[in-house]
């Protein structure tokens, strides 16, 4: 059901340039919702791994894309678990690029929001009992993508604020908590000799314009194009690649509900249907949302 999910995506087919083969990245996308795509409201769009996979490939970059190894919901075990898959290792093996986000489902159920009230409550017993959980994985997990994905430069993405309905006063232990997230985050990938990406200060300049929903920690598009922004200036060293407002695709939200009907459709109909496209990596091509 998993691989169902993340690799019927409603997409649009960019097909590769002129750039040689082998000067193409073949990307593949790890991790949780945000890895994923998904809304503020429970659907899957473009998220910011789609944005980073169309910046590269309108720079001539990209030959391959996927985010089949993301789900809603991953903690770091289960990206673990997806990593030692059989179905990863062609993904994996041929990776020059990945790009992880993992550690927020292992702390952010243990916080009791109440958006209508404007609070928060959590134990920090438990709290500190799951940031050291990830620290412990993570250093697993990266340990496995080197093993796994030996060509590939890995850049880790870190969390924002989530929520914006909370009194100052209530959310400065929860803050504290997402920062230590964040700083384990940090050591764990440059230790493991990878790259760490940033996002809470950009985020935090207009968190309320990106969380529109008080009821949900996902961001619009325009908070996902803030995190695939920051990444793709870590990777290219300036802001060469970066997205602008003006040049991003139009939100095409789809349910869980919509992609499995157009899978059925699909096969009932044995042709590829519109828009979703599924590519094996001996014909590389990107799949962007």
């Amino acid at each position: 059901m998993r691989k169902i999910i993340c690799s019927l995506i409603f997409c649009i087919v960019l097909f590769p340039t002129a750039t040689s083969a082998n000067e193409r990245e073949v990307y593949i996308a790890l991790g949780d919702s945000l890895a994923a795509g998904q809304t503020p409201y429970s659907q899957i769009d473009a998220g910011y791994t789609d944005y980073i996979a169309l910046q590269l490939e309108r720079n001539g970059k990209l030959g391959y894309f996927s985010k089949e190894l993301t789900f809603p919901g991953y903690r770091v075990g289960n990206v673990i678990e997806t990593v030692q898959s059989e179905e990863a290792a062609p993904l994996l093996s041929e990776a020059t690029l990945i790009t992880l986000s993992a550690g927020a489902n292992n702390l952010l159920p243990l916080i009791t929001h109440n958006p209508q009230q404007g609070t928060i409550a959590f134990n920090q017993l438990n709290a500190n009992f799951s940031l050291n959980e990830v620290r412990t994985q993570m250093g697993e997990l990266l340990s496995l993508i080197n093993e796994k994905a030996p060509k590939a430069t890995v850049y880790v993405l870190g969390y924002y604020f989530p929520y914006v309905s909370v009194h100052n006063e209530q959310a400065e232990g929860a803050v504290e908590a997402v920062q230590l997230l964040n700083t384990i985050l940090k050591q764990e990938t440059e230790r493991a000799g990878y790259i760490f990406v940033d996002v809470y200060e950009p985020f935090e300049q207009q968190r309320a314009t990106y969380l529109p929903n008080v009821a949900d920690v996902h961001p619009n598009q325009l908070g996902y194009r803030i995190m695939a922004n920051e990444m793709l200036k870590s990777y290219a060293g300036n802001e060469g690649l970066i997205l602008p407002i003006d040049a991003m695709p139009a939100p095409n939200p789809k349910t869980l509900e919509e992609i499995l009907q157009l899978q059925r459709e699909s096969a009932v109909e044995e042709v590829p249907q519109p828009h979703i496209v599924l590519h094996t990596l001996d014909q590389p091509r990107p799949i962007l949302v």
